[in-house]
């Protein structure tokens, strides 16, 4: 598949998932008497369905949760602007976010009701700077190990054309909700 063909298909599933997610309930935080007795991976699908509320700081930053499995999340982002940093490239904490949010949302799908998790230690290695000529972005994270008290995830932020810009790790406490 070629570059803008690629990206013609990422733009598709984007323009997909948006639709769904403007006809649900919108950007906000669940209700607790929304999430309780579902895993992880339940909400995340419920959200993705747009029966959940989806986290407000996708709309701020510009992008989205496409895809959950288990032990996986797949989001893109739309760099523009409002991202930039003096040089006028991508500031380097949106490149956070997003992989950040990549890696807890792949670690929330692995949670079963009753447990949570925050993240205890985030790393980001920046290989390549995003320009604004660059239309998209995708941060795929994955499960490395999940356990009664720590998770582990990795993460890749790459462009339609396969280019590597950031990569991250994750470490979170695992704990019962109350």
């Amino acid at each position: 598949m070629t570059k803008v063909d690629q990206l013609e298909a990422w733009l598709a599933q984007e323009a997909e998932v948006r639709a769904r997610l403007d006809a649900g309930v919108g950007a906000g935080v669940s209700r607790p008497e929304q999430v309780m007795g579902k895993s992880g991976l339940e909400l995340m699908q419920a959200m993705l369905r747009g029966e959940l509320p989806y986290p407000p700081i996708a709309k701020t930053l510009d992008f989205q949760l496409l895809e959950v499995d288990d032990g996986r999340a797949l989001f893109q982002g739309t760099p523009g602007s409002a991202h930039l940093n003096p040089m006028g490239t991508i500031h380097g904490g949106w490149y956070a976010t997003l992989l950040d949010s990549a890696l807890g949302c792949a670690v929330h799908t692995k949670m079963p009701v009753g447990r949570g998790y925050t993240t205890a230690e985030l790393s980001v290695n920046l290989v390549r700077a995003v320009s604004p000529k660059v239309q998209r972005v995708r941060a795929e994270g994955k499960v490395i190990h999940c356990g009664r008290q720590l998770a582990t995830a990795e993460a890749r932020l790459y462009g339609p054309d396969g280019t590597l810009y950031a990569h991250g790790t994750t470490t979170c406490l695992v704990f019962e909700l109350k």
